[in-house]
């Protein structure tokens, strides 16, 4: 077939007919290809700065947690020998002026499987006391270096006015 022989018009259908076709396979097998693997790096990229950003924030979280617990550790070493929760509090209680108001002291203690530590508890009853009583106690207890917590404080008003009843639970962690 001879270009020479169509007439202007099926020349320009032919050309325009061959341009589509050219453009067509230009877009279909090259340049959408090439859009869809930008595309791909683009979500892979966005993927690996999230996974980046994540681990960074585990890193520090991790760093913090091994300095609590190095700091923990040496608080755990800082301890006088022989540290019992029940004495600790018992001096603490003399400390205070609180010694002739408890009613009782239960201690009791538990080993966890997963955990090298002890926990010691101990359950305590104040009778009779005032808020001004009560309240250096609790910050000498809170404030101590021998890493002590009161996991529960139950308060009830007694018969007198001005006087309350207070349970403590205090904890400490012992290494075993």
């Amino acid at each position: 077939m001879k270009l020479n022989r169509l007439s202007r018009r099926e020349r320009y259908a032919l050309i325009l007919g061959l341009s589509f076709i050219c453009l067509f396979v230009l877009i279909e097998f090259i340049i959408s290809p090439i859009m869809e693997k930008k595309a791909q790096l683009d979500r892979r990229l966005n993927a690996q700065t999230e996974t980046l950003a994540k681990m960074r924030q585990l890193s520090t979280e991790y760093r913090e947690l091994k300095a609590r617990t190095q700091m923990s550790e040496q608080l755990f070493t800082a301890r006088p020998k022989g540290f019992t929760l029940f004495s600790f509090l018992d001096g603490l209680a003399g400390k205070a002026g609180l010694k002739d108001y408890i009613a009782y002291m239960k201690p009791s203690k538990s080993k966890s499987k997963d955990s090298p530590y002890t926990v010691s508890l101990v359950e305590m009853k104040l009778q009779g006391i005032n808020l001004r009583q009560l309240t250096p106690y609790l910050h000498m207890v809170e404030t101590s270096e021998n890493m002590v917590f009161i996991r529960r404080a139950s308060v009830n008003k007694t018969g007198r006015e001005g006087f309350i009843d207070v349970i403590l639970q205090v904890e400490a962690y012992e290494v075993s």
